[in-house]
């Protein structure tokens, strides 16, 4: 008798880091959502595409009230990953998972505790990688939509930055064209890091957890070569002559 053995596809489980943003409400919640609309208002895709993750430390609410206030920043689309800083206790089925392992980069704050970078501990162990070398370079356009994470050194992009696209750097940003897009450097806590366009007509540019938005820019450096960088935890951005 043919005996038929059939082989079992293996499963394969690799564990990752993300990147995300991590936003922590202060009581009382609805004023702090009046400073997530007028955020929204200032840069209506400052949270597109975004990994978020909801910090409740500085609050204390009811499983009820946590939910309600997912469906509320939902309404806004800002879609939750999972929530950290609250007692698993109060955790119940429907609400998004608990995150555990997170880890703040720098000290620095956006006003209102907007936002700030953290690894995602959905998936907080790295996987075994060769060695990664110390910069990124994008020969291409960075078109709208697209995002570019390279959380080991600095990216240089040759092209431009096309609004809603996105570039994400541990160490610092190099654009030869013009960024629309955002651009986030020193995205593991790199104080030191830098900005730098040949055209700055962005839509958000930060360096760790500090963040200035399109209406931050003056008119005089708009459509202009810029560089931003930290200066006492504050955003500067000047011109390049």
């Amino acid at each position: 008798m043919l005996s038929i053995v059939r082989q079992r596809n293996s499963l394969m489980f690799r564990p990752r880091s993300y990147m995300a943003l991590a936003i922590t409400p202060k009581p009382p919640v609805v004023d702090w959502l009046g400073e997530i609309d007028a955020q929204l208002e200032r840069s209506e895709s400052f949270f597109a595409g975004q990994h978020v993750a909801l910090d409740l430390s500085a609050v204390n609410l009811s499983p009820a009230a946590i939910a309600e206030l997912v469906v509320n920043l939902e309404e806004r689309n800002i879609r939750v990953l999972g929530i950290e800083g609250i007692d698993p206790a109060k955790w119940q089925a429907g609400l998004p998972p608990i995150l555990r392992g997170g880890r703040a980069n720098g000290t620095s704050q956006p006003s209102g505790g907007i936002a700030r970078a953290t690894p995602a501990a959905a998936a907080a162990v790295t996987d075994p990688q060769k060695h990664q070398p110390a910069s990124l370079m994008i020969r291409d356009p960075v078109r709208s939509g697209q995002s570019i994470v390279f959380t080991d050194g600095d990216v240089t992009v040759l092209g431009s930055v096309g609004s809603g696209a996105e570039i994400i750097a541990g160490g610092s940003i190099h654009i030869y064209g013009a960024l629309r897009g955002r651009a986030r450097a020193g995205a593991t806590g790199n104080t030191s890091a830098r900005i730098f366009c040949h055209r700055v007509e962005a839509e958000l540019l930060a360096i760790d957890s500090c963040y200035i938005t399109a209406d931050d820019i003056e008119d005089r450096l708009r459509c202009q070569p810029a560089q931003a960088w930290l200066e006492d935890g504050t955003m500067q951005i000047s011109a390049m002559n």
